[in-house]
C-alpha cells in the first residue's frame, strides 16, 4: 500500500514506533502548486507527522497543523480527519532559496496544533515549540513533551513522495536492554531519504533492524480527500445579499471563488445567482 501508515513494536526492547508513506495522496495534494523545492520538503514533513498525530486520536474529528509565518513561507496548513483523509495548503509571498534553512524560511512563525472533536463540536489548541533545526526534529520534540516519552523522527519528501519513521521509548526501555534504546536509535539515524521516500514499511524495518524482533501491524490507508463543498461561498454570498451579489456579477460577468486548500474555483454566473436566491426564497417561506 503505497499511501499508509503502520505501527510496529521491538518485542524484546519494549520500544514501539510508526511507519508513514505518501505517493498518489502526496501527489494530489501536491500537483498543478509548483512549489518550490523547499516547500515541497516543509509541507511533506508537516503532512508525515500529522498522519502521525492523527493515528492517536480517540474520537471522530480532525487534527490541523498550521503554521503562520513571518518570512517568505507565510503559510503552511495540513489537515488529518480520524479515519486518515488529508489536504493541506503551502502560501509564499516571495521567491524561495532553495538551501535556505528553517528560521529564514517561516521567521518565527510557530506550529499551532488544534484538535476538533466533531462529536462535542469542542477543540483544543496548543503550540509547538521550535525546538531543533528541523520540522522532524521541532515535532519529535513536541511527542516527547506532550506523551511524556522519548521520541525520536525522521521525515522526508520530494515531488514525487514523503515518508516517515517514528520511534519511542516506553518507560522500562532500560530495564529490558540497557543499550537498545541507542542501538535502535543509532540505526534508525542511518536512514537516507531515498529510503523513506520509496520503501515500503516491511522493507525498511528489515532493512534497518533484520537481527531484531518486530512485529508489524495492519497498514492503515491515508487518502487525500478535498470535496468541492460550495456551502460555505453559498452561505456568504447569501450574506452579502441579493443586491450587492446581482451588483458584482454586474460589473464582473461572474462571481469566482478561488478554494486555495483544495486549489479549485467555484463560479457563480447568472443561472447559479438565480438558484441559489430562489432556493433561499423558498426556503424561508417554509
Amino acid at each position: 500500500m503505497n499511501n499508509s501508515i503502520q505501527r510496529f513494536l521491538f518485542k524484546d526492547l519494549n520500544i514501539r514506533g510508526q511507519v508513514v508513506r505518501l505517493e498518489e495522496a502526496w501527489q494530489s495534494m501536491t500537483t498543478d502548486r509548483h512549489y518550490p523545492k523547499a516547500i515541497i520538503e516543509l509541507l511533506g514533513e508537516l503532512s508525515g507527522f500529522a498522519v502521525i498525530m492523527a493515528t492517536g486520536m480517540k474520537h471522530a474529528g480532525k487534527i490541523t497543523l498550521q503554521i503562520q509565518g513571518s518570512g517568505p513561507i507565510t503559510l503552511l496548513v495540513v489537515e488529518v480527519s480520524h479515519d486518515l483523509k488529508i489536504r493541506g495548503v503551502a502560501k509564499t509571498n516571495q521567491p524561495i532559496d532553495e538551501q535556505t534553512d528553517l528560521d529564514s524560511l517561516l521567521g518565527d512563525g510557530r506550529i499551532m496544533v488544534t484538535l476538533d472533536n466533531s462529536v462535542t463540536k469542542r477543540h483544543f489548541q496548543s503550540f509547538v515549540d521550535r525546538q531543533g533545526e528541523t520540522i522532524s526534529e521541532v515535532c519529535a520534540n513536541f511527542l516527547s513533551q506532550s506523551e511524556q516519552l522519548p521520541s525520536k523522527m525522521w521525515l522526508s519528501a520530494n515531488e514525487h513522495a514523503m515518508g516517515g519513521v517514528l520511534i519511542q521509548k516506553l518507560a522500562d526501555t532500560d530495564d529490558i536492554d540497557a543499550d537498545g534504546w541507542d542501538r535502535v536509535h543509532s540505526l534508525t539515524n542511518t536512514l537516507k531519504d531515498e529510503e523513506l521516500t520509496t520503501l515500503d514499511a516491511e522493507t525498511l524495518l528489515h532493512r534497518l533492524f533484520h537481527e531484531e524482533v518486530i512485529e508489524l501491524f495492519e497498514a492503515k490507508e491515508v487518502v487525500y480527500e478535498c470535496p468541492k463543498d460550495s456551502s460555505k461561498v453559498e452561505a456568504m454570498l447569501l450574506s452579502l445579499g441579493e443586491a450587492e451579489v446581482r451588483k458584482i456579477l454586474k460589473e464582473e460577468g461572474e462571481i469566482v471563488v478561488h478554494n486555495e486548500i483544495c486549489n479549485f474555483h467555484l463560479r457563480f454566473g447568472e443561472k447559479e445567482v438565480d438558484e441559489l436566491f430562489t432556493e433561499a426564497a423558498d426556503t424561508s417561506i417554509q
